[in-house]
C-alpha cells in the first residue's frame, strides 16, 4: 500500500525548483547556496524528520563536492556519502531498497552525465537509462512508467550544460528554461510512482 504523504507524494514544483537551484550552485561551486538548495530539495522530496532532512542534505552536499573536480573526483567517497543518504530514505520512507545499490544507481547517472558532456559517444539515450534504474530501483517503479521522467531530467541537464557553457549566469534564460523541465520531470515522476 502506498503512502498518501511522503516520497510518493512530493510536490514536484518545489522539488524541480529545489534542484534547479542546487544544480545552479553546484556549478559555480557555491556550497552554501547548495546546501540550502538541497534541504529544501530533500525536505520536499521525502519528507523526513528535520534532522534527518538536514544530514541528509549534508550528505548529498558531501558526495556532490566529492564528484565535483574534473576530471580528478572521488567517485567512491560519492558512493559513500549517497549510501548515507539512501540510509536515511529508507528508514524514514518505507521504500525498500538497498542503500548501497541505490547510491550505486544514483553515482551511476552522475557518471554517465559527465561522459556525455565531454563526449560525444555517450548518448542520451545512456543517459536516459541510467535515470530509468535508479527511478525503477527506488521507487519500485515499472521501467517504461518512469521513462517519461527521465526522459525530461536529459532535457534539463541539456539545458544545464548548455547554461554552463554559456558563462553560469543566473539570469540566463536556460536556467528558466532547464527548471521547466525538472517540475516536468518530476511531475511526470510522481504520476509513474503513484499508479
Amino acid at each position: 500500500m502506498r503512502a498518501t504523504s511522503g516520497p510518493l507524494s512530493f510536490d514536484p514544483v518545489v522539488v524541480g525548483n529545489r534542484e534547479t537551484d542546487a544544480w545552479a550552485a553546484y556549478y559555480r561551486h557555491e556550497w552554501r547556496e547548495f546546501l540550502v538548495a538541497a534541504v529544501g530539495m530533500v525536505a520536499a522530496g521525502f519528507r523526513m524528520p528535520p534532522h534527518r532532512t538536514v544530514a541528509g542534505a549534508w550528505y548529498v552536499l558531501r558526495a556532490n563536492q566529492a564528484w565535483a573536480p574534473y576530471p580528478d573526483n572521488q567517485p567512491d567517497t560519492a558512493r559513500a556519502y549517497m549510501r548515507r543518504f539512501y540510509e536515511l530514505v529508507a528508514v524514514s520512507s518505507g521504500l525498500l531498497f538497498d542503500p548501497a545499490r541505490a547510491a550505486a544507481f544514483e553515482v551511476e547517472w552522475w557518471r554517465v552525465h559527465r561522459a556525455h558532456q565531454h563526449s560525444d559517444e555517450v548518448t542520451e539515450e545512456q543517459l536516459e537509462t541510467a535515470l530509468v534504474d535508479l527511478y525503477s530501483y527506488v521507487y519500485d517503479a515499472d521501467r517504461d512508467a518512469v521513462r517519461q521522467a527521465a526522459s525530461k531530467r536529459v532535457e534539463a541537464m541539456d539545458l544545464s550544460d548548455r547554461w554552463v557553457r554559456a558563462g553560469c549566469h543566473r539570469d540566463d534564460p536556460l536556467l528558466a528554461e532547464e527548471r521547466l523541465a525538472l517540475v516536468a520531470s518530476y511531475a511526470a515522476l510522481r504520476i509513474a510512482v503513484e499508479d
